[in-house]
Protein backbone atom coordinates (compact mmCIF):
# COMPACT_ATOMS: atom_id res chain seq x y z
CA UNK A 1 0.00 0.00 0.00
CA UNK A 2 2.87 2.55 1.17
CA UNK A 3 4.31 1.90 -2.40
CA UNK A 4 1.37 2.36 -4.48
CA UNK A 5 0.96 5.34 -2.32
CA UNK A 6 3.92 6.68 -3.36
CA UNK A 7 4.24 5.79 -6.68
CA UNK A 8 0.68 7.65 -7.40
CA UNK A 9 2.13 10.80 -5.74
CA UNK A 10 4.94 10.91 -7.62
CA UNK A 11 2.88 10.57 -11.10
CA UNK A 12 0.09 13.29 -9.63
CA UNK A 13 3.39 15.26 -8.71
CA UNK A 14 5.13 15.20 -12.16
CA UNK A 15 1.34 15.44 -14.33
CA UNK A 16 0.78 18.68 -11.98
CA UNK A 17 3.85 19.92 -13.29
CA UNK A 18 3.62 19.63 -16.85
CA UNK A 19 3.14 23.18 -17.77
CA UNK A 20 0.42 23.64 -20.43
CA UNK A 21 0.68 27.58 -20.59
CA UNK A 22 4.75 27.65 -20.63
CA UNK A 23 4.97 24.75 -23.86
CA UNK A 24 2.07 26.54 -25.59
CA UNK A 25 3.58 29.87 -25.59
CA UNK A 26 7.01 28.77 -26.56
CA UNK A 27 6.44 25.91 -28.97
CA UNK A 28 3.47 26.86 -30.46
CA UNK A 29 3.42 30.70 -30.57
CA UNK A 30 7.07 31.67 -30.01
CA UNK A 31 6.32 33.66 -26.88
CA UNK A 32 7.95 32.90 -23.19
CA UNK A 33 4.63 33.21 -21.44
CA UNK A 34 6.77 34.21 -17.99
CA UNK A 35 8.26 37.65 -19.53
CA UNK A 36 4.70 38.54 -20.55
CA UNK A 37 1.80 40.15 -18.78
CA UNK A 38 1.83 39.14 -15.26
CA UNK A 39 4.70 36.99 -15.86
CA UNK A 40 2.54 33.65 -14.59
CA UNK A 41 2.25 30.73 -16.59
CA UNK A 42 -1.64 29.94 -15.66
CA UNK A 43 -4.45 30.08 -17.51
CA UNK A 44 -5.42 33.91 -16.94
CA UNK A 45 -1.94 34.93 -18.17
CA UNK A 46 -2.67 32.93 -21.24
CA UNK A 47 -5.81 34.30 -22.20
CA UNK A 48 -4.30 37.65 -21.46
CA UNK A 49 -0.80 37.47 -23.47
CA UNK A 50 -1.50 34.60 -25.74
CA UNK A 51 -5.33 34.85 -27.02
CA UNK A 52 -8.51 33.70 -26.94
CA UNK A 53 -7.94 30.42 -27.95
CA UNK A 54 -4.50 29.10 -26.34
CA UNK A 55 -6.47 30.40 -23.23
CA UNK A 56 -9.13 28.63 -23.58
CA UNK A 57 -6.65 24.97 -24.40
CA UNK A 58 -4.39 25.88 -21.17
CA UNK A 59 -7.41 25.74 -19.42
CA UNK A 60 -8.55 22.74 -20.61
CA UNK A 61 -5.07 21.14 -19.93
CA UNK A 62 -4.40 22.27 -16.66
CA UNK A 63 -8.01 20.93 -15.72
CA UNK A 64 -7.66 17.67 -17.22
CA UNK A 65 -4.00 17.00 -15.32
CA UNK A 66 -6.33 17.90 -11.90
CA UNK A 67 -9.08 15.22 -13.18
CA UNK A 68 -6.43 12.52 -14.16
CA UNK A 69 -4.06 13.19 -10.82
CA UNK A 70 -7.17 12.56 -9.02
CA UNK A 71 -8.42 9.43 -11.15
CA UNK A 72 -5.00 7.11 -11.06
CA UNK A 73 -6.11 5.50 -7.82
CA UNK A 74 -9.59 4.79 -9.30
CA UNK A 75 -7.82 3.86 -12.90
CA UNK A 76 -5.79 1.46 -11.26
CA UNK A 77 -8.51 -0.07 -8.52
CA UNK A 78 -6.75 1.30 -5.41
CA UNK A 79 -9.28 2.03 -2.86
CA UNK A 80 -6.93 2.41 -0.19
CA UNK A 81 -7.09 5.65 0.14
CA UNK A 82 -8.88 8.98 -0.80
CA UNK A 83 -8.48 10.61 -4.52
CA UNK A 84 -8.39 13.90 -3.18
CA UNK A 85 -5.02 13.03 -1.49
CA UNK A 86 -3.11 11.80 -4.71
CA UNK A 87 -5.34 14.79 -6.22
CA UNK A 88 -3.28 17.38 -3.79
CA UNK A 89 0.01 16.84 -4.93
CA UNK A 90 -0.99 17.61 -9.13
CA UNK A 91 -2.02 20.79 -7.23
CA UNK A 92 1.46 21.03 -5.56
CA UNK A 93 3.26 20.21 -9.06
CA UNK A 94 1.67 23.18 -10.44
CA UNK A 95 2.75 25.93 -8.15
CA UNK A 96 6.27 24.24 -7.94
CA UNK A 97 7.03 22.52 -10.98
CA UNK A 98 10.00 20.72 -11.09
CA UNK A 99 10.10 21.18 -15.09
CA UNK A 100 10.47 25.26 -14.02
CA UNK A 101 13.28 25.28 -11.04
CA UNK A 102 9.84 24.91 -8.55
CA UNK A 103 8.06 27.98 -9.82
CA UNK A 104 5.25 27.91 -11.34
CA UNK A 105 1.42 28.96 -11.65
CA UNK A 106 -1.74 29.45 -9.16
CA UNK A 107 -3.33 26.31 -9.80
CA UNK A 108 -6.86 27.53 -9.52
CA UNK A 109 -7.81 25.18 -12.94
CA UNK A 110 -6.13 22.95 -11.92
CA UNK A 111 -7.60 22.47 -8.39
CA UNK A 112 -10.84 22.90 -10.34
CA UNK A 113 -9.49 19.73 -12.22
CA UNK A 114 -9.06 17.80 -8.81
CA UNK A 115 -12.60 19.04 -7.61
CA UNK A 116 -13.51 18.03 -10.86
CA UNK A 117 -12.51 14.04 -10.66
CA UNK A 118 -13.72 14.15 -6.91
CA UNK A 119 -17.35 15.09 -7.21
CA UNK A 120 -18.66 16.61 -10.21
CA UNK A 121 -21.74 18.45 -8.48
CA UNK A 122 -19.59 19.81 -5.91
CA UNK A 123 -17.48 21.36 -9.05
CA UNK A 124 -20.91 23.11 -10.30
CA UNK A 125 -21.44 25.01 -6.99
CA UNK A 126 -17.70 25.91 -7.20
CA UNK A 127 -18.13 27.01 -10.76
CA UNK A 128 -21.14 28.86 -10.05
CA UNK A 129 -19.29 31.12 -6.92
CA UNK A 130 -16.33 31.67 -9.04
CA UNK A 131 -18.46 33.24 -12.16
CA UNK A 132 -20.66 34.81 -9.73
CA UNK A 133 -17.86 36.13 -7.89
CA UNK A 134 -15.93 37.54 -11.40
CA UNK A 135 -19.36 39.10 -12.56
CA UNK A 136 -19.42 41.16 -9.49
CA UNK A 137 -15.39 41.68 -8.97
CA UNK A 138 -13.89 41.87 -12.86
CA UNK A 139 -10.88 40.32 -10.63
CA UNK A 140 -9.88 36.80 -11.14
CA UNK A 141 -7.38 36.64 -7.96
CA UNK A 142 -10.97 37.60 -5.98
CA UNK A 143 -13.06 35.19 -7.64
CA UNK A 144 -10.53 32.55 -7.07
CA UNK A 145 -9.96 33.03 -3.21
CA UNK A 146 -13.55 33.59 -2.60
CA UNK A 147 -14.60 30.60 -4.07
CA UNK A 148 -12.09 28.46 -2.15
CA UNK A 149 -12.99 29.78 1.26
CA UNK A 150 -16.80 29.07 0.49
CA UNK A 151 -16.25 25.84 -1.37
CA UNK A 152 -13.80 24.97 1.56
CA UNK A 153 -17.16 25.99 4.14
CA UNK A 154 -20.04 24.09 2.12
CA UNK A 155 -17.87 21.00 2.14
CA UNK A 156 -17.52 21.03 6.09
CA UNK A 157 -21.27 22.38 6.62
CA UNK A 158 -23.78 21.41 4.48
CA UNK A 159 -21.85 17.81 2.66
CA UNK A 160 -20.13 16.88 5.43
CA UNK A 161 -16.84 15.69 3.60
CA UNK A 162 -14.20 15.58 5.68
CA UNK A 163 -11.71 15.27 3.26
CA UNK A 164 -12.64 17.67 1.03
CA UNK A 165 -12.93 20.08 3.75
CA UNK A 166 -9.39 19.17 4.57
CA UNK A 167 -8.20 19.79 0.83
CA UNK A 168 -10.50 22.89 0.69
CA UNK A 169 -8.22 24.11 3.67
CA UNK A 170 -4.83 23.44 2.01
CA UNK A 171 -5.61 24.15 -1.24
CA UNK A 172 -7.01 27.72 -0.08
CA UNK A 173 -3.62 28.01 1.81
CA UNK A 174 -2.07 27.62 -1.16
CA UNK A 175 -3.51 29.95 -2.89
CA UNK A 176 -3.33 32.52 -0.86
CA UNK A 177 0.24 32.15 -0.59
CA UNK A 178 0.18 31.88 -4.53
CA UNK A 179 -1.88 35.14 -4.33
CA UNK A 180 0.21 37.36 -1.95
CA UNK A 181 0.81 39.68 -4.61
CA UNK A 182 -2.15 39.72 -5.76
CA UNK A 183 -3.37 40.82 -2.62
CA UNK A 184 -1.14 43.41 -1.83
CA UNK A 185 -2.30 45.17 -5.25
CA UNK A 186 -5.89 44.78 -4.07
CA UNK A 187 -5.16 46.46 -0.60
CA UNK A 188 -3.40 49.30 -3.13
CA UNK A 189 -6.93 49.36 -5.89
CA UNK A 190 -3.89 48.36 -8.48
CA UNK A 191 -5.45 44.86 -9.55
CA UNK A 192 -5.76 44.29 -12.71
CA UNK A 193 -9.47 43.30 -13.89
CA UNK A 194 -10.68 40.66 -16.41
CA UNK A 195 -12.70 42.56 -19.59
CA UNK A 196 -15.69 41.08 -18.23
CA UNK A 197 -17.98 42.00 -15.10
CA UNK A 198 -19.60 44.90 -13.53
CA UNK A 199 -16.27 46.63 -11.81
CA UNK A 200 -14.49 46.20 -15.33
CA UNK A 201 -17.57 47.69 -17.02
CA UNK A 202 -17.92 50.51 -14.60
CA UNK A 203 -14.36 51.70 -14.51
CA UNK A 204 -14.73 51.53 -18.90
CA UNK A 205 -17.64 54.24 -18.28
CA UNK A 206 -15.98 56.08 -15.56
CA UNK A 207 -12.77 56.85 -17.76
Amino acid sequence: MVFKTIIFIILAYLIGSMMSGYWIGKYLYHKDILDLGSGNVGTTNAFRTLGVAPGILVMFLDILKGVVATLLPVFFGFTAINPLFIGIFAVLGHCFSIFMHFHGGKAVATSAGVILGYNWQFFLFCLAVILITLLLTSMMSVASITTFVLGTLYAFFFLGDYFLSIFGIISTIVMLYAHRENLKRIRKGTESKIPFGLNYWFSKKTH
